[in-house]
């Protein structure tokens, strides 16, 4: 008997129930409550609005799915596994939040590996695709292994070439050189605040614009215009303080990630200076909490890119395209975003 609701009082709600609720037939409920309906391209001939309706009588009814149950029947695990580096950077949580959007109303839960040695976890952990936000030299082999085991992987590299798994390539150098262009249409006194490593390593993408875009502009590489810090948003804070507390302070920041660009405007109106008129700050990667923040920030990045990473992961999860297989390149062409900060 069903409460005036119209949801069972007790058990394990059914396919056949959400199928009576909905008006549907049983097969039709199993298709859109698999996720299936969810990938572009897919629709087994279930509309767009009758899945809707489906949905909607699921969460009425409070319908769960037996996962044990689907993926003994699917060999699916209904995870997706993002391995970030670094948390705590904007471009971690947007991708996060886009994957997250996409996935659980399909019944994938994203699990987030904050640990950079992903090789060792994915020798023991499965999961039905993998985001790899981060290779270092020499990891290529490690990778094709996986893929062989097949891993469904999709690695975040501007190198790297697939064997076996996808390559996201979003190519930051030719952003970057746009971001340090915008700058210097106005500015002598540029400074940079990068990653000590990129630094070290002559980032081609993101330090190596610096150096070159002044030297196009005619202009000397000055040391003390050059701010490092360790990844993290304190030593970024830390170092713009450093750039911007002195007598002859720069008029303008070129920062190589957004969060470091949100740290140099953060010390710079902890010092009184007013960005967007004392000081312009450009960033790279054009997160969604850079747009939000006050003043907003400029910053150079692609267009669509975790909303389309987050698409990629899901469908890949759900067994879509021959490019998980295979291997396959995935390219996001970048371009400036002028905001508040740097106009």
């Amino acid at each position: 008997m069903n409460s005036a609701s119209g949801a069972p009082r007790s058990g394990r709600v059914t396919i056949k129930q959400v199928a009576q609720r909905a008006g549907v037939s049983t097969a039709s409920v199993s298709y859109v409550l698999s996720g299936r309906s969810g990938i572009a391209g897919r629709n087994g001939g279930v509309a767009s609005e009758t899945a809707v309706r489906i949905r909607e009588a699921a969460e009425e009814l409070g319908y769960a799915p037996d996962l044990a149950a689907r993926k003994i029947r699917t060999g699916r695990t209904e995870t997706i596994l993002l391995s970030l580096t670094m948390l705590s950077d904007p471009w971690a949580l947007a991708v996060i939040e886009a994957v997250q959007r996409r996935a659980m109303p399909l019944g994938i839960t994203p699990m987030i590996l904050a640990d950079a040695d992903w090789a060792r976890v994915l020798k023991t952990h499965d999961a039905d695709a993998m985001f790899i936000d981060a290779v270092a030299d020499g990891q290529q082999g490690e990778l094709e292994a996986l893929a062989r085991q097949g891993k469904k992987l999709v690695v975040f590299h501007e190198q790297i070439e697939p064997r076996g798994f996808e390559v996201i390539r979003s190519l930051a150098g030719p952003g970057c050189v746009l971001a340090m262009e915008h700058l210097l249409a106005k500015h002598q006194k540029i400074a940079i605040l990068t990653t000590e490593r990129a630094r070290e390593n002559r980032d081609p993408a993101r330090f190596l614009p610096y150096l070159d875009g002044l030297r196009r502009a005619g202009l000397p590489l000055r040391e003390e215009y050059l701010a490092t810090f360790d990844r993290s948003p304190v030593s970024a804070y830390a170092a713009a303080m450093r750039l911007l507390d002195r007598p002859d302070r720069p008029t303008a920041i070129y920062a190589t990630t957004d969060f470091a660009a949100m740290s140099a405007i953060n010390a710079a109106q902890r010092l009184g200076i007013t960005v967007g008129e004392d000081l312009d700050v450009v960033g790279v990667g054009n997160t969604l909490e850079g747009e939000a923040m006050a003043p907003s920030l400029t910053s150079v990045g692609p267009v669509g890119f975790f909303d389309e990473l987050a698409r990629i992961l899901v469908e890949r999860a759900l067994g879509g395209s021959e490019n998980s297989v295979t291997g396959g390149v995935v390219e996001f062409p970048w371009q400036l975003f002028i905001r508040d900060s740097a106009r």
